[in-house]
């Protein structure tokens, strides 16, 4: 006989290699079941990073002695009565595998209570129970898990080191206080404190204990509710970044998730605000029927699968995007606020009145409002360069002045009415020079602004191509060479199976030998001197979603186009280039980075300028 059935030790075993990976496994489960207690307070006190021992101790609602020895069988749930529960899961644990597969590979003790007479303690190796006595414990649950591994030495060989391990624990416990704010959590390692939080209710809180103060006066709030969704969090400020997504974390009903779709969404949200190779802090709690989300895709849970996705993705992506249209988003290069508010500028460039301008300003001796414009106009004048105008490089008419030669007296009256206009997101500012050819510097009263010129140019530029090659006419343009492709077999598949979608979007691919392609015509938005770019991440696309998102391959082609054409760093202007360039970024929809992410603006205020020359104290 061949087929045999296995022994319900050795099945556990096997269950348990799914379910408890390492010590932080034993951690997550037995903490999640603390939390479906009801638990107010949860302690746990590992040792040897949980090698030696685990300890999770709460005030939830405990188990009677007849069912602490019945949780511990295969399989044994109390929150699965029939099929319909498995598609309406409210609790974190549901499974019935944890507490049976954890004590079959460890030595665990329990000591529990419903608060009624008296408790129940089990002392189990192995996963069986060598031991049951009554206990006098408190309300609530106490389970101590020893030797973890002792039976399965082969599992402790790709334990790594305490540090690591240690580190796995910590990063779960934030996940964990994040997730329910309002549980008071603590913990220690070999006696010492590691973790902390207060339990009250506030997230923003749970994110200063979780990643330090400073992150946490950088995230914005942000709600929103639709019929299916409930979205409700915190989004740091572009500038706040990591190098990893580990940073964005994605609660559903209460459940810490790992989903990459739901980061990149979030991650388009931040769309061009972000570098390149950064990540933002975000901590989300989204709430759904519980219909609309499948938690049992996964052994451990960490992974669910949504019903209605994509609108999900679109509610999240055009929330974030939302807040930071808010916003001023100008890095601040200061490290106290100023004691009193900083007063508009508006006085000194309103020529409407003659009223003299009596509280300070930049100009020490300004006697009034003309006076002080002029000599700002004069100290910009007097830095000028010998190099040319920036000339306009593409064969798509871009955002430039049609007369190169302006007069300084409509230079002036172009001023003027960019500070007058409320529509813009950041303030006017008057160029005072320029720093080795890259940076321009420019002041209003707030202070001294520093101006990336390449990213100040390429987020003009890339706004007006987007918007050109966002809505382009439909028809396709005959090339009078045609274009040869090779690609490569995998490549080749793919063009083959979507041939019928590339050619409803106006590119069509004819066979010329093995593995090369022809093309005769492509659609007309396609940027001249790009055509190859674009048409190859037409093909990487395909490859990678299945699918051809237009929208996605224009924005790509407009930041590429953006920078290939903006003026580099070391080109020095003159004082009407530098004004044009501020001017135009003014009129920008965002222009706080580059498409690339890159910051734009560096703001130092009056009052820090102030402090580093000891003019205030």
């Amino acid at each position: 006989m061949k087929i045999v059935q296995m022994s319900d030790a050795l099945a556990n075993k096997i269950a348990a290699g799914e379910v408890v990976e390492r010590p932080s496994s034993v951690v997550k489960e037995l903490v999640e079941n603390s939390i479906d207690a009801n638990s107010t307070w949860i302690k746990v006190d590992v040792s040897e990073a949980g090698l030696e021992q685990i300890k999770v101790t709460d005030n939830g609602e405990g188990m009677s002695e007849e069912d602490c020895e019945r949780a511990f069988l295969p399989h044994a749930t109390s929150k699965i009565k029939d099929e319909n529960d498995l598609f309406h899961v409210k609790t974190l644990g549901f499974r019935g595998e944890a507490l049976a597969s954890i004590a079959s590979v460890s030595k665990l003790t329990i000591k529990t209570s419903e608060g009624i007479g008296a408790g129940a303690s089990l002392l189990l190796e192995g996963g069986k129970i060598i031991e049951k006595k009554k206990s006098d414990a408190r309300k609530g649950t106490e389970i101590t898990v020893d030797n973890l591994f002792f039976n399965t030495p082969a599992r402790l060989k790709y334990m790594k080191t305490i540090h690591t391990e240690l580190g796995h624990i910590t990063d779960l416990l934030n996940r964990l206080a994040l997730s329910h704010p309002n549980i008071r959590f603590e913990a220690t390692h070999n006696g010492k404190g590691l973790f902390k939080t207060a339990g009250t209710g506030d997230m923003l809180q749970v994110i200063s204990q979780v990643y330090g103060m400073n992150v946490a006066k950088n995230m914005l709030p942000i709600k929103h509710k639709t019929l299916d969704f409930s979205i409700e969090g915190y989004i740091a400020k572009p500038e706040v970044t990591r190098a990893s997504r580990n940073y964005i974390s994605t609660i559903i009903n209460g459940r810490y998730i790992k989903s990459i779709p739901l980061s990149q969404a979030i991650i388009r949200g931040y769309h061009t605000l972000l570098p390149i190779g950064r990540s933002p802090i975000v901590v989300l709690s989204i709430k759904m029927d519980p219909i609309l989300v499948d938690v049992n895709v996964h052994p451990t849970k960490l992974e669910v699968r949504f019903s209605k996705d994509k609108e999900l993705f679109s509610e999240l992506e055009e929330l974030i995007r939302n807040k930071f249209r808010e916003l001023t988003l100008i890095p601040e290069m200061e490290t106290q606020k100023p004691k009193a508010k900083e007063k508009s500028y508006q006085h000194m460039m309103n020529f409407e009145s003659s009223t003299v301008v009596n509280e300070p300003s930049l100009m020490n001796t300004a006697e009034n409002k003309e006076t002080a414009t002029h000599d700002i106009q004069t100290a910009a004048t007097n830095y000028s360069s010998l190099s040319e105008p920036i000339q306009p490089t593409s064969s798509i008419t871009e955002p430039m002045d049609e007369n190169e030669e302006v007069s300084n007296k409509q230079e002036e009256t172009k001023t003027i009415e960019f500070a007058n206009s409320s529509s813009q997101r950041i303030p006017a500012m008057y160029p005072i020079g320029q720093l080795q050819g890259t940076y321009i510097l420019a002041q209003n009263e707030n202070g001294l602004y520093m101006v990336d010129q390449h990213a100040a140019q390429e987020r003009i530029k890339y706004e007006f191509f987007r918007d050109k090659l966002g809505k382009p006419p439909k028809e396709s343009q005959e090339l009078l060479l045609p274009m040869t492709f090779e690609f490569s077999k995998q490549e080749s598949i793919f063009i083959d199976k979507y041939k019928e979608e590339m050619e409803k979007v106006g590119l069509f691919f004819e066979e010329f030998g093995n593995q090369t392609y022809v093309i005769r015509s492509h659609p007309n938005w396609f940027p001249n001197g790009f055509e190859e770019e674009v048409i190859r991440e037409m093909v990487e696309q395909i490859m990678n979603e299945e699918r051809i998102n237009i929208e996605s391959i224009r924005e790509d082609a407009a930041i590429l186009m953006s920078c290939k054409r903006s003026i580099k760093a070391n080109h020095y202007l003159n004082n009407d280039e530098m004004l044009r360039l501020l001017e135009d970024l003014r009129n920008t929809t965002d222009p706080f980075t580059c498409p690339h992410g890159r910051p734009i603006i560096v703001h130092f205020s009056t009052y820090e300028l102030e402090k580093m020359f000891k003019r205030v104290m």
